[in-house]
């Protein structure tokens, strides 16, 4: 079959698998949907596919009310690929083309505004703009559906430079004004409240495919730094929560744990933001940290024909393996270990304006303890130098290649610390456990077996 008609194939079964890897349009209506849309299968020659959500904008075509394809997974595809568009999608998911325009997101990569237009229009119908502007929209709705703020300030919130573009957009990305999608919220939204104090924000993080959330709750558990993370409630019911460092302010995040019989494909979160405009790139954050864009059915079936993690797979399916809300900070406490990573948060992290319960503090950035370790030849003072400088870049854009060589020239760390920073600040989905015999056919999952093998507790760190 052609790859058209086995995408055809999903939408007729309504396969949820293929969810935000592709989007269907109809012509005869002008809607785009995702690939599980309950509504009638429209006529195959009725249907044109696009690989982005911004590209089915781009084409004339409005999002589908019934299915709402722009709350679907990011593609697993940029969640995995190294090159220069996977590195681009990630840096637009984090909001850099808001903030710093796509002159900023070319500098990061490295190539030139033209370069970085001309490569993601050609492989995903697309450039940066219209794909920050689709992310921008959906922010929009978020923000509509779920708080009772003045439409003015979501407009401002979600990133667009006028209310005038604001309207624009939600009119042709929804077929709606701002108000009447506000009408169309699944529950009422809270009572106005202090815009100065904005209330905490309810989300779904939507995934694909089964989530085993026992393991990262368990090792968000063990791993958790007082007075920057806390987790209460008991296995099946807990709930995560954590400070975070944001481009305009700071946030506190709150995550629930799925329970044995899961309410849908989601982790329910709340978030509390001291500036709205941080709501993108704290989602995206989140996303990391839990591994949600990943595609467990690919992962499950290609290790699960392994003899040796067979048995694994079929105890935890859709096990995922937990990012970094700050990739820095993740650096840091896989090389000193949460003991001393509790006492650089109460000497060197900063202070909350308001603490939220046991959460008081927001961890040390790189430069602060750099500068703290300047009179030493610790691995610390090297690691938080080169993270301080540029030097070892571990945010979503990095090219993990020369990360990697970085992390190698680095003195201290030793090859267990390094596979933990590149699988889980990089997200780098294919590292060797270091000191196991690993087969040539883990490849390119090595990542999630390594995390398998720490789930049975068959390996773990040395730091």
């Amino acid at each position: 079959m052609t790859d058209q008609d086995t995408r055809y194939a999903a939408v007729r079964s309504r396969d949820s698998r293929f969810d935000g890897e592709f989007f269907f349009a109809v012509e005869t209506t002008g809607i785009y949907c995702r690939p599980s849309c309950p509504a009638v299968t429209p006529k195959r020659h009725n249907v044109r596919f696009y690989p982005t959500a911004a590209a089915a904008h781009g084409a004339g075509f409005r999002a589908c009310r019934r299915c709402r394809p722009d709350a679907v997974p990011g593609s697993a595809e940029w969640n995995v690929r190294a090159d220069v568009v996977g590195r681009a999608m990630r840096l637009i998911g984090d909001g850099v083309v808001d903030r710093e325009g796509v002159a900023g997101l070319a500098v990061r990569l490295g190539y030139s505004a033209r370069q970085v237009q001309r490569q993601l229009t050609a492989e995903l119908g697309a450039g940066p703009v219209a794909l920050a502007r689709a992310q921008r929209a959906h922010t929009a709705r978020v923000l509509l559906q779920t708080t009772a703020l003045p439409v003015t300030e979501i407009a401002f919130a979600s990133g667009f430079a006028s209310v005038r573009q604001f309207n624009d957009t939600i009119r042709t990305v929804y077929a709606a004004t701002p108000s009447a999608l506000r009408v169309t919220a699944p529950r009422a939204t809270p009572a106005p409240t202090s815009t100065s104090t904005p209330p905490g924000i309810p989300l779904r993080l939507s995934h694909r495919g089964p989530y085993h959330s026992a393991a990262v709750f368990d090792l968000l558990a063990r791993e958790a730094v007082p007075g920057v993370e806390e987790l209460s409630g008991s296995p099946g019911g807990r709930t995560y929560r954590r400070t975070l460092r944001l481009p305009y302010g700071t946030g506190v995040a709150a995550v629930e744990e799925r329970g044995a019989r899961p309410r849908g494909r989601w982790l329910d979160a709340r978030l509390y933001l001291t500036d709205l405009r941080d709501l993108t790139t704290a989602v995206q954050r989140l996303r990391r940290l839990f591994d949600l864009d990943s595609d467990p059915y690919a992962v499950d079936e290609h290790l699960g024909a392994d003899p040796r993690l067979s048995h694994l797979v079929a105890l935890r399916p859709g096990l995922r393996v937990p990012g970094a809300a700050d990739p820095a900070e993740l650096a840091v406490r896989a090389l000193v270990g949460r003991a001393t990573a509790e006492r650089l948060v109460t000497r060197y992290g900063k202070l909350l304006d308001a603490p939220s319960g046991t959460l008081t503090h927001l961890f040390p950035e790189p430069a602060a303890l750099a500068e703290a370790a300047r009179a030493d030849d610790s691995p610390l003072g090297a690691l938080t130098a080169a993270l301080a400088d540029g030097t070892l870049r571990l945010d979503p854009g990095a090219d993990r290649d020369e990360a990697r060589r970085a992390l190698d020239a680095l003195p201290g760390l030793d090859a267990s610390t390094v596979a933990v920073i590149r699988a889980r600040a990089l997200g780098d989905p294919d590292v060797a456990p270091p000191g196991v015999d690993v087969p040539g056919t883990w490849r390119p999952w090595r990542s999630y077996a390594l995390h398998h093998l720490i789930a049975a507790g068959e390996w773990e760190p040395t730091s």
